[in-house]
């Protein structure tokens, strides 16, 4: 029997390792870019698994997995973004990331698993494809919303479009075997 609360966890674990590593290495030179750069940073990202997914082969060498690991720690990158204030620094110390980091995985994993008692686990039926086309999707919702400065008259808010982005990723990433990798 499939856990998704194991699964789930199993492949954050993955993703924040690999974003606290890069933390030590980068410190959050992240915290330079407006949510704009991160929303294309991320559509670079599915775009590329898309391409990946229709001529099954890989010139650069980082694979699909490697990519939605990026989606997940992008759409964390995103929310802090969004939450953080433009006038504070730069530097946030590794400790306070990773706080920040498991804040946003807990409200985004507290999310999916109400959104996961609604629909009944859907996503597990689904074909990866269709999770990279949700993202992509996704995306030109946010940049509509970004475009329009952040308003919406009836529709969610940047905020929800990157914790659904995440979700998908991670779905993805389970589907891929990351989950059973660990």
């Amino acid at each position: 029997m499939m856990d998704t609360n194991a699964e789930y966890n199993s492949v954050i674990s993955y993703c924040k390792d690999l974003f606290l590593k890069k933390t030590k290495d980068y410190g959050t030179a992240w915290r330079i870019m407006r949510p704009s750069s991160i929303t294309d940073q991320i559509y670079i990202k599915a775009q590329r698994i898309r391409t990946l997914e229709v001529k099954k082969t890989s010139k650069v060498g980082e694979s699909i997995l490697d990519e939605y690991v990026g989606i997940v720690n992008y759409c964390v990158i995103a929310m802090l973004q969004l939450e953080l204030s433009e006038n504070s620094t730069d530097t946030l110390d590794y400790k306070t990331t990773e706080k920040l980091y498991n804040e946003k995985v807990d409200e985004t994993r507290d999310l999916m698993f109400a959104k996961n008692h609604d629909y009944g686990e859907a996503w597990r039926e689904m074909r990866i494809s269709s999770l990279t086309d949700l993202i992509l999707m996704k995306l030109h919702r946010v940049k509509q919303i970004e475009d329009n400065e952040g308003q919406t008259l009836v529709s969610e808010g940047l905020k929800a479009n990157y914790q659904d982005m995440l979700n998908y990723a991670v779905f993805a990433l389970i589907k891929l075997g990351l989950a059973d990798q660990k």
